[in-house]
């Protein structure tokens, strides 16, 4: 398990606990108003642990900043929070969960990048049909592609819903059936749908992005860690989220 712990900057502690601006939260820091457990900072890019108290003016403060954790999902562990037959994603996570879901799902036997937090804004803007947030996967197919099939990909295929996908990415990497495939929509099952649709079936599965958000190679399946803070950044930052 890779379960990081990512330390935030006082000054940044205190504009959330207090709701003021970063500047008259150095103000109070510099001033000698705040302690880290029971030591006296003055620094305002101090770093405080997940777990240590800060204290104002002899006041404990709480800083409920959301928590970011990437997963990598291992096949056989389902996308939910709770389910009384199957091992979840939720089943995976050995730290404090309270109100952490997935972002999304991965089918069952599909693993790679699973987002994992608690901040509902986040998820609904990277959910949201209208934003069309790239999602970018690794596949393994029964048999070759050609440029054929990248062009209906590109054109939207029809898998039985109502409307066609959108247009969708199918590069060859030149390793035998190997491809990457990226979506900017997420129906059920719809990777192997619309392999389906032009006459191959999908042995293997991982997603390796979605949107700013890149796959750790280092988590072996089933370990995570906090995102960074440029990853949380990126996150929260990008146009299309």
């Amino acid at each position: 398990m890779k379960a990081g712990k990512e330390k935030i900057r006082l000054d940044k502690f205190l504009t959330s606990a207090l709701e003021v601006s970063r500047s008259q939260a150095r103000e109070k820091i510099k001033k000698g108003l705040v302690h880290v457990e029971d030591r006296l900072i003055k620094d305002p890019a101090y770093k405080v642990m997940p777990e240590e108290n800060v204290y104002l003016d002899g006041q404990r403060l709480s800083c409920q900043a959301s928590c970011y954790l990437m997963l990598n999902k291992p096949a056989g562990v389902i996308s939910a929070t709770e389910d009384t037959e199957h091992k979840t994603v939720l089943d995976l996570v050995t730290m404090p969960k309270k109100g952490l879901f997935p972002v999304g799902r991965l089918d069952k036997d599909t693993e790679g990048l699973l987002l994992l937090t608690d901040d509902g804004a986040l998820a609904h803007r990277l959910l949201s049909p209208r934003k069309h947030v790239d999602k970018k996967y690794l596949a393994i197919l029964d048999g070759p592609v050609g440029e054929r099939e990248e062009k209906l990909f590109l054109a939207g295929l029809d898998i039985g819903d109502k409307k066609k996908t959108l247009p969708a990415i199918l590069e060859r990497t030149g390793e035998g059936n190997r491809v990457y495939i990226t979506l900017r929509e997420g129906r059920f099952h719809q990777v192997k749908r619309m392999a389906h649709a032009v006459g191959r079936e999908v042995l293997y599965l991982k997603r390796i992005s979605m949107g700013p958000l890149s796959l750790d190679e280092t988590l072996k399946p089933g370990e995570y860690r906090a995102l960074t803070e440029e990853e949380i950044r990126a996150l929260l930052e990008d146009r299309k989220v």
